[in-house]
């Protein structure tokens, strides 16, 4: 089997570590797991804090931080994982924003971490011990990382500008 490779085995505790996190921030949103709201109760979240339409906003986040988290987490499409969670925790960093940046305060400081986190794994790739590795990297190429990336900042921008558009067009609702 070779010499344990410091650097492979490095991502790969990167790559769970962060994964799971977001993965059981998604389920949270999704399923109500871990003294989450799940979809209803997300979407009551997102309506009052601006996003429109408040469901399809709730399952988006979701699904950008269970599946990106757990694709990230198996080093699985390693690129689209990094931009899925990557734009979803743009989305919450936006919320968090006006807040400063600290976490204690409120602030962004825990969102941006995971999503600069997640798009360095994108980035950089899954290691050896990762299923693209197993699948010769079939859903880790080049032009992967450039689709999902793009793909990724295309999202965060409309969700971030329909939640702006929700907040300006409807100034009458708590």
């Amino acid at each position: 089997m070779g010499i344990v490779n410091r650097r492979d085995l490095g991502l790969l505790l990167l790559r769970v570590g962060t994964g799971a996190v977001l993965a059981a921030h998604g389920t949270q949103k999704l399923a109500g797991w871990f003294g989450g709201g799940g979809i209803e109760g997300t979407a009551r979240a997102m309506e009052a804090m601006g996003f429109r339409p408040p469901k399809h906003s709730a399952v988006a986040a979701g699904l950008g931080e269970a599946g990106g988290g757990l694709l990230l987490a198996l080093g699985l499409a390693t690129p689209a994982a990094g931009a899925a969670a990557a734009g979803a925790m743009a989305g919450a960093v936006a919320v968090h924003a006006p807040a400063g940046f600290f976490a204690q305060g409120g602030g962004y400081e825990y969102p941006a971490f995971l999503g600069f986190t997640a798009a360095a794994i994108g980035l950089t790739g899954p290691g050896r011990y990762s299923v693209d590795h197993a699948t010769c990297h079939a859903f880790n190429q080049p032009w992967t990382v450039a689709l999902a990336f793009a793909g990724g900042a295309v999202a965060a921008a409309a969700v971030v500008g329909k939640r702006a558009k929700g907040q300006v067009s409807d100034p009458g609702e708590s």
